[in-house]
């Protein structure tokens, strides 16, 4: 593999990560990771911000809505 070929991965992969990193702290500020029981909506929610990084800093609040199916009585 080419010196630069090695060198643009590592800049990919060191930016993918900074990327993850705002969307974690993203969703600990919205309080995603709190003691709340976890709900498909709350998940979902949670696991949209972290892949939105850091445009939830400029204003999208990506949120899931989920239904799930109840067993019948």
């Amino acid at each position: 593999m080419p010196v630069r070929t090695r060198s643009r991965t590592r800049v990919s992969t060191i930016v993918i990560v900074i990327w993850l990193l705002i969307g974690v702290a993203a969703a600990f500020q919205r309080g995603y990771f709190g003691s709340a029981e976890p709900t498909c909506s709350r998940v979902g929610s949670a696991a949209l911000t972290i892949i939105a990084g850091p445009l939830n800093y400029l204003g999208l609040d990506p949120q899931v809505g989920c239904s799930v199916p109840q067993p019948s009585d």
